[in-house]
């Protein structure tokens, strides 16, 4: 039988954080819509839509934006070491500090949004997805 890759656990973790994100983010956005009296078709274009949204409702969308960029690089890499038979110890431990900084990245961006403690969070996590994805090639080349 298939014995699961314990990698796998912090991607899920973070799919179902990116529908976290997505509810929190249309959950704010949707109310807001008609007490702006912004009209139907406001949403056509993304953009349009974001700059008429007070920016601590839009930041929501923002992150959420966010989610569905770099840690594409992460569920790839995570992928490969699942395969590779390596997705236990540092690489594991890697993967979980990714999911967890990318949480923590996604609540500071959604409530306070202080740009230092996002980019210090975006710094850390990135550095940890660079680790993973070299030690990745280093089993294939």
């Amino acid at each position: 039988m298939f014995e699961p890759s314990a990698i796998l656990a912090p991607i899920m973790i973070l799919v179902l954080w990116s529908f976290v994100m997505m509810f929190w983010m249309a959950g704010t956005r949707l109310p807001a819509i008609p007490k702006l009296k912004l009209g139907r078709d406001v949403g056509k274009r993304t953009k349009d839509l974001g700059e008429k949204m007070p920016p601590h409702i839009q930041w929501k969308a923002d992150n959420y934006n966010h989610l569905m960029e770099q840690p594409t690089i992460f569920y790839a890499t995570a992928l490969v070491l699942a395969m590779l038979g390596a997705g236990e110890g540092l690489n594991l431990i890697l993967a979980w500090f990714y999911v967890g900084g990318r949480i923590v990245h996604s609540l500071v961006h959604a409530t306070t949004n202080v740009v230092l403690v996002r980019f210090g969070l975006f710094l850390v996590t990135s550095l940890a997805l660079l680790i993973m994805a070299i030690r990745a090639c280093l089993i294939i080349f």
